[in-house]
């Protein structure tokens, strides 16, 4: 840009005509819509997990609830050691970080990256460094309601 009155010079404007002539056109619509669907049966595939721990285990539908989320984070787990949450995520972008099997993926890609670093110093030391943060503000948000709730409740409300 020439100094004085912050207008492109002749190459400039040449150059952004040149990268917009080349620029990619994303599908927004289309990734939106994939990330959807692909979200979607991740949560299919969470609900039928909830209703076999309630049909086959007498699960109530409040109790069903954890062991669920522990069997999609170890699934998802399971996909991404064997390098299947992976192209799952290409294909599926953002609807591949349904929390849950988000967080799964998180804590295993850093685990597998930094294995060969060893077990305390590679593994233990590397494996909350992404999932470590909704972790800590996860527990604080919860103990912050819990605060409310509690001073509500000594209040005599709800």
């Amino acid at each position: 840009m020439s100094k004085k009155n912050n207008q492109p010079t002749p190459e400039q404007k040449e150059y952004q005509q040149f990268e917009q002539q080349r620029e990619l056109k994303r599908p927004v619509w289309k990734n939106c819509l994939i990330a959807f669907l692909v979200g979607g049966i991740f949560c299919i595939v969470g609900q039928a997990i909830q209703l076999c721990y309630i049909h086959f285990f007498n699960f109530t539908e409040v109790t069903a609830g954890n062991p669920t989320v522990a069997t999609m984070i170890f699934i998802s787990m399971l996909l991404t050691g064997f390098g299947i949450y992976d192209r799952i995520a290409q294909f599926a972008g953002a609807g591949s970080a349904v929390p849950v099997t988000g967080f799964g993926n998180a804590v295993i890609s850093a685990c597998i990256e930094h294995k060969t670093e060893g077990l305390v110093l590679g593994v233990g030391s590397n494996m909350f460094k992404l999932a470590g943060s909704v972790i800590l503000f996860g527990v604080f948000s919860a103990f912050v309601v819990a605060l409310i709730k509690t001073i509500i409740m000594g209040i005599g409300g709800l």
